[in-house]
């Protein structure tokens, strides 16, 4: 099993300086967790939640190449209908050579309705301009010398992307499915999967068996590397920091239900959680005791989950992590 980081920096609040103080303490973070073993660290890319989220992704793993040596670099992910994906695909491939093909290239739809509407991109045209950006992305990257492309959104004359990506024929292609025709359109596509941190472990499983379902109907074989199950990390050893880390989580996944939702509460996106913020707590985190951590760990296992992205806010938790729960794992 194999282990990394998921999330970002934040800013800190109520501090003259919080972006600064807030990203140095994540570049810190990265630093000290490839120290410590960790196999990759992944990025979020949100915007206008006032809540201090990393917004410039690629900018920053592109300092993270040169702060790190082995860890694995990655997005999780890049919204492609935000962007003009000829410049994303330039962007990629720098960070690609700057951290020696360290670099995992993770995209979405998009699922904040509150995003879509601040960019006055429809919500509804995410999967078009999702795969059409995709198209010119994965051309970009496989195609030798220079190449046209004109389409629904986007259209190019006689361009040649620079650099090249140095993983050929390009960087591991990560997609954050939820719904089961997402789940089978990556498995289709030869994407890797991203399985979100929110719904409880037997929806993930379910989520991840028609995954499998769908790799055999592609003729794929699977493999447990290619799929990265995202969990929020909780260290507790008594009852009281137990009950305080659940309360945490409930407030956070409340705020995050939120956002996944339209205005009017009538649509929501895969990644709002179960209702009962105390089951999504309780049963969608690695919560507890190192010993019962490992044993939540090993189930999953079992269960086929072969990859797993921490979330946790500071170092104390995934240096407990790694001196306590992965050696059980070597």
């Amino acid at each position: 099993m194999k282990f990394g980081m998921f999330g970002g920096a934040r800013s800190v609040p109520g501090v003259e300086d919080g972006y600064y103080e807030g990203y140095n303490a994540y570049i810190a973070a990265v630093v000290e967790a490839e120290a410590l073993g960790f196999y990759s660290n992944f990025i979020v890319e949100h915007h206008f939640s006032g809540m201090g989220q990393v917004s410039a992704s690629l900018n920053l793993l592109s300092y993270l190449a040169a702060k790190t040596k082995t860890i694995r670099l990655g997005t999780a992910v890049v919204v492609l209908p935000w962007h003009n994906p000829i410049l994303i695909a330039e962007q990629a491939a720098t960070v690609d050579l700057l951290s020696g093909g360290r670099f995992d290239f993770g995209v979405g739809k998009g699922y904040r309705y509150n995003e879509f509407e601040g960019f006055c991109i429809p919500i509804e045209e995410s999967t078009e301009r999702f795969e059409e950006a995709v198209a010119v992305i994965r051309k970009a990257w496989t195609t030798e010398g220079r190449f046209s492309h004109h389409g629904a959104r986007w259209n190019y004359e006689n361009i040649v992307v620079e650099p090249a990506p140095t993983q050929k024929p390009h960087p591991p292609l990560w997609l954050a499915a939820g719904r089961p025709e997402s789940l089978q359109y990556a498995a289709r596509e030869g994407y890797n999967l991203f399985l979100d941190q929110f719904q409880t472990f037997e929806v993930m499983l379910e989520r991840l068996r028609i995954f499998k379902a769908a790799m055999v109907e592609a003729d794929r074989e699977f493999d447990p590397l290619g799929v990265a199950v995202a969990r929020g990390l909780l260290i507790a050893k008594t009852a009281e920091e137990r009950e305080a880390a659940i309360a945490a989580r409930m407030k956070s996944q409340e705020l995050m239900n939120a956002f996944g939702m339209s205005a009017d509460k009538s649509r929501k996106s895969s990644m709002v959680s179960d209702p009962d913020l105390r089951k999504a707590a309780v049963e969608g985190t690695l919560i507890g005791t190192p010993a019962e951590i490992i044993e939540r760990l090993k189930w999953l296992e079992g269960e086929g989950v072969g990859y797993v992205l921490l979330s946790s806010r500071g170092t104390d938790g995934l240096r407990i992590f790694a001196e306590e729960v992965m050696p059980a794992f070597a």
